[in-house]
């Protein structure tokens, strides 16, 4: 391990910065969507699209992202994606059309791709152990302060202004970071080698068949990933369904984001005792009981505020009990490939958003794919974890 290069302090804000602009990207846009439908005289399912060429583009991207900041170092990669976000957030701003939007999203998303990939790795470049899960929590604590108000200004943004208002707020977003990253310091090493081919293939393939690596992550594709599948569907089912307008819609999301933010701190306060084990159990006992309302409500009840947003306030706690040592222990054998390994970690998550969020649209009903494919998710989480117990247990403290 290298001597860390900034402080704690500013590795989590750095860290919580650049995580917050791909969940920002798209809990600002979210109540926009509706609006898009009539604005572009287009249909659910090709605004739906635009969110799911977000996460395409995002999942895939940053494969290339981790891959680029091992072999060029955090800084300049990070500067570069960072340039292609604000790229796309021009195109869909002043998108004419439906086809265009798609287009704006897909490479924002690749552009956003950058942030948590990076995040993660300059955290494992200068830290480890209950350090870099003490950073990882402090990131959640920022994280749930953030995205908690991505909803409120996209549905003010729509109250007040026009759709576009909502891309303005991230170009403002994307130049932030940008200044940001600028003025870091470079945390890796890097080695223009794993930019070959052969080693980009060579190194992810490894990572993929690592037990240590992969049933960790994918307890974070199955629970992280679950927010980003709903994002595609509870503007059609709070908005639509429910009958909230924009605004409230955006201010519902504080339930998430505020939950999210309990659970990181009560986290802080509670490590201590419960240690990285007992913390990733409490965040999976949540997650699965939150699984299990969305299940029965979705089925027998009507959808409103209470009824959607209770079950998630469970998932978003839970998440932020489990991911600081999830994502600890994840990293914590791969530090000479820690942007690769960060970028596969992400990719699962959001592919597992993406994946989910197409096989909502097979659904007559967005209530019935939410009430369905996100119980799915968190048993895929919770099953991941034993699965993880029972061949690494040495890594259970």
């Amino acid at each position: 391990m290298h001597l860390a290069k900034m402080s704690e302090r500013r590795t989590a804000l750095l860290g919580a910065l650049l995580t917050a602009i791909g969940p920002l990207s798209m809990t600002i846009y979210a109540p926009a969507m509706p609006e898009l439908v009539k604005v572009f005289q287009s249909t659910d399912g090709a605004i739906k699209a635009s969110l799911s060429c977000y996460f395409g583009g995002f999942a895939v991207a940053q494969l290339v992202a981790g891959a680029a900041s091992d072999a060029f170092g955090r800084r300049p990669s990070s500067l570069a994606f960072l340039a292609i976000y604000l790229v796309g957030a021009v195109m869909s701003c002043f998108a004419p059309s439906v086809e265009w939007l798609l287009v704006g999203r897909l490479v924002q998303g690749i552009g956003a791709s950058v942030g948590i990939t990076v995040a993660r790795a300059i955290v494992r470049d200068q830290f480890t152990g209950m350090q870099s899960a003490r950073i990882m929590n402090l990131i959640g604590i920022m994280l749930g302060i953030g995205p908690a108000f991505g909803p409120v200004i996209g549905g003010l943004c729509l109250q007040f202004f026009s759709w576009q208002a909502v891309f303005y707020v991230m170009m403002g977003l994307g130049l932030v970071a940008t200044l940001a990253v600028f003025t870091m310091p470079e945390t890796g090493v890097p080695d223009k080698g794993r930019a070959r081919p052969a080693m980009v293939f060579s190194t992810y393939g490894a990572l993929i068949t690592d037990l240590r690596f992969l049933l960790p992550a994918m307890v974070v594709a199955g629970s992280v990933g679950a927010l980003y599948t709903q994002a595609t569907m509870l503007p059609f089912i709070l908005i639509d369904m429910a009958g909230l307008t924009p605004a409230q819609y955006g201010f519902s999301m504080l339930m998430q984001t505020g939950f999210y933010f309990i659970g990181s701190v009560l986290l802080r306060f509670t490590a201590p005792r419960l240690g990285g084990h007992g913390s990733v159990v409490v965040g999976l006992m949540a997650c699965g009981t939150g699984a299990l309302l969305m299940f029965i409500f979705s089925r027998f009840f009507a959808p409103d505020l209470l009824t959607v947003m209770v079950p998630i306030s469970f998932t978003s706690l839970g998440i932020a009990f489990l991911t600081p040592h999830i994502v600890t222990i994840s990293l914590a054998h791969v530090a000479k490939v820690a942007g690769s390994a960060s970028a596969m970690m992400g990719f699962l998550q959001m592919g597992a958003g993406f994946a989910m969020g197409l096989a909502g649209a097979l659904f007559a009903s967005p209530l019935m794919a939410y009430g369905t494919l996100l119980p799915l998710m968190h048993l895929v989480a919770i099953t991941s974890y034993v699965v993880y117990l029972k061949f690494i247990p040495v890594e259970r403290a």
